[in-house]
């Protein structure tokens, strides 16, 4: 059970680190006022009136469908922090904390049973029939 919780917390932690580093971004594609479209890794699917828009806005002037990209940015350093880093209270602190976990898990003395090795007496004859006792 803690074999799995440890490798399931280590696995969150790895994929958080993965995808704060990570940037992507999200495309859409309105035609009016109406989303057609969204992507997150790829183009954006066009609309119809993506073609007759070239021809409407020599007319106009106006473009009807518009793309929208919102990137997000991931970082682009990660920090490494030492030991050396800490302030003293913190280093004592985290030394303790280190010493009392370790401590923890101290391994129990082994248990010597004195009659391990004894074997039983050899049966004669069977008591229970010979004094005709039965559970019942």
């Amino acid at each position: 059970m803690i074999k799995l919780l440890h490798k399931g917390f280590s696995m969150f932690l790895a994929l958080l680190v993965l995808f704060s580093t990570v940037s992507f971004t999200i495309e859409k594609h309105f035609c009016g006022d109406v989303l057609v479209d969204i992507s997150i890794f790829t183009e954006v699917d066009k609309c119809a009136m993506e073609t007759y828009e070239i021809a409407l806005e020599k007319i106009t002037k106006k473009p009807c469908c518009k793309d929208v990209v919102d990137v997000i940015e991931g970082q682009n350093e990660l920090k490494f922090s030492s030991f050396e880093d800490l302030d003293f209270e913190q280093q004592q602190i985290f030394a303790s904390y280190i010493y009392t976990y370790f401590s923890l898990f101290e391994e129990l003395p082994k248990l010597t049973i004195p009659h391990k090795d004894y074997s039983p007496p050899n049966l004669v004859t069977d008591i229970h029939v010979l004094d005709q006792v039965f559970i019942i």
